[in-house]
């Protein structure tokens, strides 16, 4: 769908989020059911079909990832440093690894799922969580080289009905959530602890672990969204959470995930972005170029002007204070701290953006210790046409 719910590509460094171009849509219970029984019937004409097996429709949940030949070229829509190595996470499952400061890139070994993956977070230089479409929760504990599917949509169902269990009023997502199936994406997740982890998603979507990720439970009871509208970014900083989705939804946090509130929000439209800024500032970002500061913990919002009408995908820190946000459009612009005004980077013109973050400096290849180490100021663009380093805003 268009308008103020579609969602562009890519997610926010500080958390981010996909699904695939279009916005699912809860609407009224006769439309969903409507909807719903027509791609049943589809399927089960297909079925009945001489020739044709059974529609399997959450088949990319058991397929793992095919090698790709260039994973670059793949649609890649968020990065991550572990340590000095970038993964980066995108379409059907690819995992694409670079040791060398986003010079050259190799296919991660082992990938259990082809869906879209949305985010990616590491925790230190080996342990790190992937979520994606369907649901999926994927872990690694070598730096990103292999992955394992901890959930998907049926495992984080089964908690949505362990909650309902103890909160009758959570029954009726519980319900929906085992009747369709894993088809919900997460859109981002947040590394709170040695152990604790807590995702976001389409409708409503939150769950946490206690445990790295070995089990999960329903938090959708705290999240004061009763329209079920889609959770696409999730920004930290201490004990302060902060949630930003549709509709111009913003949801405060001052305990650490355990209980949200909602904000008042300066805009109506949807954001995709949310960052907590080294500075202690929040930012958030969405559509039609619209990007707000909030020095005071989301209680006023100051409008940052500068951008055009198109869509922002993501934003990350920079080295030395400042954020990096990226647009739809191809754009890159910097904002600091206490200023209203987003100031565009020259450079080349890029291909549609799903993300953009600051290389760590110094990294470098580690096969060959003659080689030299990344400069500072170095820029991964995840495009439309693959991943790209810029220096100076133009492809190095």
């Amino acid at each position: 769908m268009g308008g103020d719910n579609a969602r562009p590509h890519g997610p926010a460094c500080a958390q981010e989020q996909f699904d695939g171009g279009k916005t699912m849509q809860r609407g009224a219970d006769v439309q969903d059911g409507l909807t719903r029984r027509r791609f049943a019937a589809g399927a089960a004409l297909a079925a009945a079909l001489p020739g044709h097996a059974a529609v399997d429709p959450f088949a990319a949940l058991r397929r793992a990832a095919l090698p790709v030949r260039q994973p670059a070229r793949a649609l890649l829509l968020h990065a991550a440093a572990a340590a000095g190595r970038i993964v980066a996470v995108g379409e059907r499952g690819v995992v694409a690894l670079s040791d060398d400061g986003a010079k050259r890139w190799r296919q991660a070994r082992r990938v259990p799922v082809s869906v879209t993956l949305t985010a990616v977070r590491f925790a230190d230089a080996k342990r790190g969580w992937a979520v994606g479409h369907g649901g999926v929760i994927l872990t690694s504990a070598d730096g990103g080289e292999t992955w394992d599917l901890q959930a998907d949509g049926r495992t984080l169902a089964a908690a949505a009905e362990r909650a309902a269990a103890a909160q009758p009023d959570l029954a009726r997502e519980a319900a929906l959530l085992v009747r369709d199936g894993p088809d919900k994406p997460l859109f981002d997740l947040h590394i709170a602890g040695p152990r604790r982890l807590f995702v976001i998603g389409a409708f409503n979507l939150a769950f946490e672990s206690a445990d790295g990720g070995a089990s999960w439970s329903a938090a959708s009871g705290r999240i004061d969204n009763p329209k079920a509208q889609h959770l696409y970014a999730l920004a930290a900083r201490g004990s302060s959470w902060l949630i930003a989705g549709e509709q111009g939804l913003l949801l405060r946090s001052p305990d650490g995930g355990r209980s949200f509130q909602r904000l008042a929000s300066p805009y109506a439209g949807t954001f995709f972005v949310a960052l907590a800024t080294d500075a202690g500032e929040w930012i958030v970002a969405g559509l039609r170029g619209n990007a707000f500061r909030s020095a005071d913990d989301g209680q006023t919002w100051r409008k940052l002007e500068g951008a055009p009408p198109a869509g922002f995908v993501s934003a990350c820190p920079l080295p030395g204070g400042g954020v990096l946000l990226a647009n739809q459009s191809g754009q890159l612009f910097v904002v600091q701290a206490g200023v209203d005004a987003l100031q565009p980077l020259p450079g080349a013109s890029l291909p549609p953006l799903a993300f953009a973050m600051p290389l760590p400096s110094g990294s470098g290849d580690p096969g060959d210790p003659g080689a030299p180490r990344q400069p500072a100021g170095d820029t991964l663009a995840l495009t439309f046409a693959g991943a790209l380093r810029l220096r100076g805003g133009k492809p190095a």
